[in-house]
């Protein structure tokens, strides 16, 4: 079993909660995405992470937990969407440098909140009516230049079992 992890999270506190997100329902047998959570009232969590892997679900959300700590259902939407962003390896250490300097600058300028998983892999954390011109156009010149790959998190919804 791979899981994959988020070594900073957002919304770290002192009482994080983890749970697992099978991601075999997305094509990704055999890997777990251990999100942090918050406990909130009624026996939900509020997600505390921004999701690497996991489809339907974003910061904020309100999920509900099986007996064994698996996300199992969104119980409320946060209105929040994920925007995920993978940067192919290159030859060139320099361009690479330079270009997650300023997807990092552009997302602080955006005044958005971003996990990066390793140096290449970005999810970054997309409030309702954000207006995100420059880092799209910057994401954009990346996917043309250097072959990067973005995608939304919500293009497939949540679900614990295999579509």
């Amino acid at each position: 079993m791979k899981y994959i992890v988020h070594e900073d999270p957002v919304g770290r506190a002192e009482s994080n909660y983890i749970a697992q997100a099978d991601l075999a329902p997305f094509g990704l047998d055999g890997q777990i995405e251990q999100l942090c959570l918050l406990p909130e009232e009624g026996g939900t969590y509020a997600v505390a992470c921004i999701p690497f892997m996991t489809y339907g679900l974003a910061l904020g959300d309100r999920v509900r937990l099986s007996p064994a700590a698996r996300v199992v259902e969104v119980a409320r939407a946060s209105g929040h969407r994920v925007l995920r962003t993978l940067l192919m390896p290159s030859t060139d250490a320099e361009r690479l440098g330079r270009s997650i300097s300023l997807i990092k600058d552009s997302i602080k300028e955006s005044g958005l909140l971003s996990e990066w998983h390793g140096e290449r892999f970005v999810a970054i954390d997309v409030p309702p009516n954000t207006g995100m011109s420059p880092l799209f156009a910057l994401l954009q010149r990346e996917v043309d230049e250097a072959g990067a790959f973005w995608e939304w998190a919500d293009a497939r919804p949540f679900s614990t079992t295999r579509s």
